[in-house]
């Protein structure tokens, strides 16, 4: 998530004002910060590192690099006058910042070996994967995004979320090419599950995936795919599995812990410039408890056609 196609992704799919810092020392990059600004009447003025990732921060050489970029990030906070700079770590730092733990990543070493892998998986959710396959689900890659678009902004909008534009997507295929993949889940012929991956050096993170309404009446369809993706990764020589950020205590959560990964805390942290508390822009602040109820009802072109306008915004 510090590669410069995320600032290409940002300014062309949503029009946010990207800021990504290079420290360098006899000519060499030896630090690097990616930045963006989201400013919404709705959500607040926030400068992070980064919108739409699940990381970010700083990657730096030395700990002066660290700091400098640190430093030079406070100075943009404040220059830009948002409400909060906020850091998306995957390890602590020092800082002292306000530090919020809501996300949990879940990473683990994939092996060379199929029946490695599927071993490591717990015994029942193992049992869900060869349910599903006998179910007669089936998998296939896409070359594009408009069917992932389709299973994507229904699972969303059950859950009561906006959904971005298909523009989004696009975008991240043409940025990053063979690095980005889209992987379909199929029963009898009907697309029910879609995953987004994506792909840096020996890491494999799904990152944009659901399911439809009908696959909640087939065994399996989640854990066909992502042991599907899983299987495939290994046979690619990735060895890491990353499967993104969820939230303690609800249901990714605990598919994920279940499917034998073990979470670890995502220590995001905070510099308030403007404002006196962390930002708190997420599903489980009681504040959006009614929004959340209303979007989930909506017909699903009306959430598509609204979803965009704000789902620039909660990145």
């Amino acid at each position: 998530f510090h590669r410069a196609g995320w600032k290409t992704v940002l300014e062309r799919a949503f029009g946010h004002r990207t800021f990504f810092l290079y420290a360098r020392q006899d000519g060499e990059i030896v630090g690097v910060l990616p930045l963006a600004q989201i400013k919404s009447a709705l959500f607040g003025n926030t400068l992070a590192s980064l919108p739409f990732c699940v990381y970010g921060g700083i990657v730096a050489d030395s700990d002066e690099v660290a700091l400098a970029l640190r430093e030079e990030a406070c100075r943009l906070a404040q220059q830009r006058k948002v409400d909060a700079l906020e850091l998306r770590n995957m390890t602590a730092s020092n800082a002292g910042w306000p530090v919020k733990e809501l996300y949990y990543t879940f990473r683990k070493a994939i092996d060379a070996s199929d029946e490695v892998n599927l071993k490591a998986i717990p015994n029942r959710q193992r049992a869900m994967v060869r349910k599903g396959l006998k179910e007669g689900l089936s998998s296939e890659w896409d070359a594009g995004v408009e069917r992932l678009y389709r299973v994507y902004s229904e699972s969303v909008r059950n859950l009561g979320t906006p959904v971005f534009s298909s523009k989004y997507l696009r975008i991240l295929r043409e940025v990053f090419g063979d690095d980005c993949s889209v992987l379909m889940i199929k029963h009898q012929g009907q697309d029910v599950a879609a995953v987004m991956s994506f792909y840096f050096r020996d890491e494999v993170i799904p990152y944009y995936g659901g399911s439809t309404s009908v696959a909640r009446t087939i065994k399996g369809v989640n854990h066909v795919m992502y042991w599907e993706l899983m299987r495939y990764s290994a046979e690619q020589g990735y060895r890491v599995f990353d499967f993104g950020r969820s939230k303690a205590g609800t249901g990714p959560y605990s598919f994920k812990k279940n499917f034998g990964f073990e979470p670890q805390p995502l220590p995001y942290e905070y510099y308030l410039v403007t404002s006196t508390s962390v930002p708190d822009v997420n599903p489980l602040n009681p504040k959006y408890r009614l929004m959340i109820n209303v979007w989930s009802r909506l017909p699903l072109p009306v959430a598509n056609f609204m979803g965009p306008f704000l789902a620039r915004s909660l990145g």
